[in-house]
């Protein structure tokens, strides 16, 4: 029987037929824009991570596979320090982790006002060109004034030496606070000590600027106390005994 498209039913046939025709057009679409995303994201966390590590990204300089050969992510529990997996650690969601209840703890001092923690976290070994380690790559976070701040640190292999900042993420007051976008200011924690003769974390940031000599202290910037103290905050939380501590003291135990 021929298909009157002119009647009730086949207007109704019609319309369904379309419907699903666009349903599955805006599926597939957005599939496609999902994983565009999903590469944005990775693209952005290579390049922070290298840049972090005082890699020169300079040039037409590949930075995709300078990451695939020169680092390893793990993904560890930041409580025992033990890694926890090395596959898809890229694609680990640490912001979700850390507002779900069944993957997140309160930390009992929490000095980087951050409310929750996540149990587990990226970090990011980086080897140089003859495969020794050149740094590890530590994420973290916390209040400043207005925003949360997002960043990361990279350590030398004595685990207690600076050598390179990023803070990829804030809020903070345009002008004032955006100097956390400054490689000027950044530069200055390259070499700067987190841990004290005990052990302690000892970095700060330094109002009215580090004395000469002070292996812990960098400049804070003028106008901008507040978010000075929350980057400090946030090392300080960090690379304390609720943050990266145990798992660096792991990591010079077994020599890496």
């Amino acid at each position: 029987m021929a298909f009157k498209k002119d009647t009730v039913v086949g207007t109704m046939i019609f319309t369904i037929i379309l419907c699903l025709s666009c349903s599955f057009m805006i599926t597939g679409t957005a599939e496609i824009l999902k994983e565009r995303k999903l590469v944005k994201k990775r693209d952005e966390l290579k390049r922070n991570v290298l840049l972090a590590a005082d890699i020169d990204l300079s040039g037409d300089k590949d930075f995709r596979q300078i990451f695939e050969t020169s680092v390893s992510p793990l993904l560890i529990d930041i409580d025992s320090g033990e890694v926890a997996s090395t596959e898809n650690v890229l694609d680990f969601d640490d912001r979700m982790a850390a507002i779900n209840p069944e993957t997140s703890i309160k930390p009992k001092k929490d000095t980087a006002k951050i409310k929750t923690r996540a149990n587990q976290a990226r970090v990011f070994k980086v080897l140089d060109k003859d495969g020794k380690l050149h740094a590890v790559v530590l994420p973290i976070y916390g209040k400043g004034l207005w925003s949360m701040i997002y960043g990361f640190v990279a350590v030398q292999p004595d685990f207690n030496t600076i050598e390179n900042v990023v803070f990829y993420e804030h809020g903070e007051t345009p002008g004032i606070g955006d100097f956390l976008d400054d490689p000027e200011w950044t530069k200055k924690f390259k070499g700067k000590q987190l841990f004290g003769d005990k052990g302690h974390v000892s970095f700060s940031i330094v109002k009215g600027g580090a004395k000469p000599g002070d292996v812990h202290g960098v400049d804070a910037v003028s106008g901008a106390t507040m978010t000075g103290r929350g980057v400090q905050r946030a090392i300080q939380f960090w690379f304390g005994s609720e943050g990266f501590e145990t798992f660096l003291h792991k990591l010079k135990a077994a020599g890496v």
